[in-house]
């Protein structure tokens, strides 16, 4: 197994203002992919070969929270307190401001996207 993870989907409410949200406070340009079904979906970016995931809207499979569910840690290198800057002025919470795992892992942050679902930030520094 070389990746934990595979894929990831996060459950969006308003697909429009989340794509705004993630692309704002990583400062990326996402892309929208129509997959039909009443499936919206916008892809995070990722090189060919390694993780990738997307913001998914479907009302009858896909509920945002803040308290349930997997716990998704992004890349938020180099340090995940400039994504933390962007992230109220957004639309989002800071839930566990920036904190360092161990020297070894380095730092994380929780937050609560526009949507409302729980998401957890990572960098080096």
């Amino acid at each position: 197994m070389i990746n934990a993870i595979n894929w990831f989907e996060i459950p969006v409410k308003n697909i429009a203002r989340a794509k705004t949200f993630y692309e704002h406070i990583f400062n990326i340009e996402m892309h929208e992919l129509d997959i039909g079904d009443g499936l919206k979906m916008v892809l995070f970016p990722a090189e060919s070969g390694t993780v990738g995931g997307a913001l998914i809207e479907n009302e009858d499979w896909y509920r945002p929270s803040d308290t349930e569910g997997p716990l998704l840690y992004l890349n938020a290198n180099p340090d995940v307190q400039e994504v933390l800057d962007r992230v109220e002025e957004s639309g989002g919470l800071i839930k566990i401001p920036k904190r360092l795992i161990t020297e070894d892992n380095g730092y994380m942050a929780v937050i609560t996207d526009s949507e409302g679902n729980r998401v957890a930030l990572h960098s080096n520094q």
